[in-house]
């Protein structure tokens, strides 16, 4: 854990930036031995985050359920367990919108709402929208501004309620598991088994910046992928590189891979 790293990991001036804030408030916790909290990161955030604090114990990613995306930089203290995350003192609050059922709303309905009346991106997480219910994680500190100036999205009235975090409507996810041999892990040797595309149409959409690898970006079709690599393709979707089995008689390796549908 070295501040120094920020230089290695920035790619950019909102990068170093980004980081720096995340130092000072996480170091800050940890010499004072009190919870402190970042805002909600996005996946890419995550990482640069795991690259500058490594293996600190007492670190957690936490954004409200197990396979949340947006997720908080959490340090608990060592008089507090895990438990903590989700009690009355957790940085992370659920709040749940009500609203005619008729209404189909969708995600970016709630999310441009919610940036409409003035709330910064960095304080909304993971937004689970269902039939005439929709929940939601914010900042604690952002709670009761958001209870009283979030009151429509589009032009369908809502009313909000807190939520217990354990109580959370998480939809499940559909998933379509793939079985198949590639010649290689290369990234867009999966893309092509993963969305049944061609080789060459693979390798554009990594080349085009379309592509990204448990939230990072990556223009690089010979990146090898791991067991457990999720990989977003924008147009396409998102996959998971669920199982590598070993090879097969004939070189190829067997793979299991996860398309969400």
């Amino acid at each position: 854990m070295d501040r120094r790293n920020i230089e290695k990991i920035a790619h950019t001036s909102e990068d170093r930036y980004l980081l720096a804030k995340l130092w000072d408030k996480i170091n800050s916790g940890i010499n004072k031995n009190i919870m402190a909290n970042t805002s909600f990161l996005s996946p890419r955030e995550q990482e640069m985050a795991r690259y500058l604090f490594g293996d600190v114990e007492c670190l957690y990613y936490f954004g409200g359920y197990e396979d949340s995306e947006r997720r908080m930089l959490i340090y608990l203290p060592d008089y507090l367990t895990e438990d903590s995350l989700y009690d009355e003192e957790s940085p992370v609050v659920c709040l749940r919108a009500k609203f005619y059922e008729n209404d189909e709303l969708s995600h970016r309905d709630f999310l441009g709402a919610l940036m409409g009346s003035g709330i910064e991106r960095e304080c909304v997480g993971d937004i689970l929208v269902g039939k005439g219910s929709c929940d939601f994680f914010v900042t604690r500190e952002m709670t009761n501004y958001i209870m009283q100036n979030f009151i429509s999205a589009g032009r369908t009235k809502i009313s909000l309620t807190e939520i217990p975090i354990k109580e959370a409507s998480v939809p499940v996810a559909e998933l379509k598991e793939i079985k198949d041999t590639l010649a290689s892990l290369r990234l867009d040797a999966v893309i092509s088994s993963g969305f049944r595309v061609g080789r060459n149409l693979a390798s554009q959409y990594v080349e085009g910046g379309k592509v990204q690898i448990n939230g990072l970006p990556t223009e690089k079709p010979d990146k090898q992928v791991s067991e457990g690599d999720k990989i977003s393709v924008r147009g396409l979707g998102k996959i998971i590189l669920k199982a590598v089995n070993g090879q097969t008689k004939k070189g190829r390796i067997s793979v299991i891979i996860e398309r969400y549908i």
